[in-house]
């Protein structure tokens, strides 16, 4: 054998062996595994939303007046609240045919580009808009893609853009009771260029920081992914969709509903359940959603509080507790318009119904609100989507009665002790977790916890424990 011979068959054998021995003129990197971990979210959130708290404004019922101009001089005092995203209910013009009460529904649109004139002109909406980004707010938009007012004038001017009954007559959201609307068809480019259009007008034109999207999932994924990157071309924005399913938020959403924890709080807030309901939902979160998934943990929003019941109706003498659960535990809160006043009625959603301000005279709710977006901010567990740390269950004797978990990340230390039954709750840590030293939520108080030690909660009350320093304030809550 040659000499030649000889060396190709050196390299023949180097490139079946998995090219290990190949000769080359440097180092080679070493192959992708096809095992290895890919993550299928690609967005980005924008770097302001990592510890923001969500305000829900209802232009109607807001104010008195009703219009952007009167909501443009609250703003300081929802400053003050410690709010970062402001949530604006559609703000388009609202259908007149087969139109709902007096006012109609806001989530009845007639013109996707245009401002409605109940609430003031595109000059007042834009210094609204301004004078927030000016106070630090950032400013979302709730779009009804879903839908549009039977009036809306792509009703003449585009019949085809709709979906029809199957006599061929255009037809609401089927099986829902939703007559002032009629549904459109998602299978039209045209629907897309247009719906499309008027996103990127806002965002471009207006300033406007991103939407929610009302009944996202009832709208093609690949449109909202889509817009997410043509949006994100004018401006980082936010993007919150009405849906519950992991998905949308891999290119789309930066949070969504949880509509699972909002369920089962009210049931253990009204005795219906215990604690332990909470734990498919965190169970599922940690395992199915994405680790940057924001899930809105809310106690109220518009809807919840028209259709569901008012803060009393739905968690009566639980309403600190499993609030202070929402804005602690791992989510993305959200305060609704009025819920700082304490406001304990129905809010009329069709007439115009006014918020009574002075009912947050009578309680302190407000005042924890505020503590506890502080609280949060003070805290970098408690950050939004990924930023933030995961929920870890304390194990003890009484899981029925007490629910415990802590969150910890790079040093800082959060214990979360929750008793939603009417009586004191003692219980025996079985596990290490939650031993330390710390203060206590709003009062400051030193608390030493041990391994296998007892902790005391009161009845439907709350113990919120962190290594941070925390301001002092008056305490809420009987101590043990």
């Amino acid at each position: 054998m040659t000499t030649g011979r000889i060396l190709a068959g050196i390299a023949a054998f180097a490139l079946i062996a998995g090219g290990a021995y190949a000769m080359t003129d440097g180092p080679s990197e070493p192959a992708a595994s096809p095992w290895a971990p890919k993550s299928k979210v690609t967005l980005v959130h924008p770097e302001w939303s990592r510890n923001a708290v969500l305000y829900q404004i209802n232009t109607r019922q807001f104010t008195p007046e009703g219009t952007f101009r009167a909501a443009q001089a609250q703003l300081p005092r929802l400053k003050a609240l410690g709010i970062d995203i402001l949530w604006l209910m559609p703000i388009h013009p609202i259908g007149e045919e087969n139109r709902k009460g007096t006012l109609g529904s806001p989530y009845s649109v007639r013109d996707y580009y245009a401002v409605n004139p109940e609430f003031g002109t595109e000059a007042e909406f834009k210094a609204f808009v301004d004078a927030a980004h000016a106070q630090g707010f950032k400013v979302i938009l709730d779009l009804v893609a879903n839908h549009t007012a039977w009036d809306n004038a792509l009703a003449k001017q585009r019949p085809d853009w709709y979906e029809k009954t199957w006599d061929g007559k255009f037809r609401p959201t089927p099986w829902w009771d939703w007559s002032d609307i009629v549904d459109l068809d998602w299978s039209r480019p045209g629907v897309r260029e247009h719906v499309g259009g008027a996103m990127e007008k806002w965002v471009r034109d207006f300033g406007v920081d991103g939407y929610r999207a009302d009944v996202a999932g009832y709208i093609p994924l690949d449109f909202w992914e889509t817009m997410r990157a043509r949006l994100d071309a004018i401006r980082p924005v936010f993007m919150l969709g009405e849906v519950q399913q992991t998905a949308y938020h891999f290119a789309a959403f930066d949070a969504s509903y949880a509509w699972d924890w909002h369920n089962a709080a009210k049931r253990v807030a009204k005795g219906e359940a215990n604690p332990t309901a909470f734990y498919g939902y965190y169970a599922e979160n940690e395992s199915l959603w994405p680790r940057e998934a924001m899930r809105m943990t809310y106690i109220e929003n518009h809807d919840s509080n028209a259709w569901e019941g008012t803060l009393r109706e739905n968690y009566g003498a639980n309403l600190d507790a499993m609030t202070v659960l929402g804005f602690t535990g791992e989510g993305i809160p959200l305060v609704h318009n009025g819920m700082e006043a304490c406001n304990m009625k129905r809010l009329e959603f069709f007439e115009k119904d006014p918020i009574d301000w002075s009912q947050g005279e009578k309680c302190d709710y407000g005042a924890l609100l505020e503590d506890l977006i502080a609280f949060r901010k003070a805290n970098p567990a408690l950050a939004n989507g990924q930023w933030g740390a995961r929920m870890v269950k304390v194990e003890t004797d009484r899981p029925e009665q007490l629910f415990a978990w802590v969150r910890q990340q790079d040093g800082n230390k959060v214990v979360g002790l929750f008793n939603f039954t009417a009586a004191p709750v003692t219980a025996k840590l079985t596990d290490g977790l939650a031993a330390g030293s710390y203060k206590e939520f709003r009062s400051g108080a030193d608390v030493r916890i041990r391994a296998g030690g007892n902790v005391t909660v009161p009845a439907n009350g709350y113990r919120i424990l962190t290594t941070a320093s925390v301001p002092s304030a008056p305490p809420i809550m009987a101590r043990d």
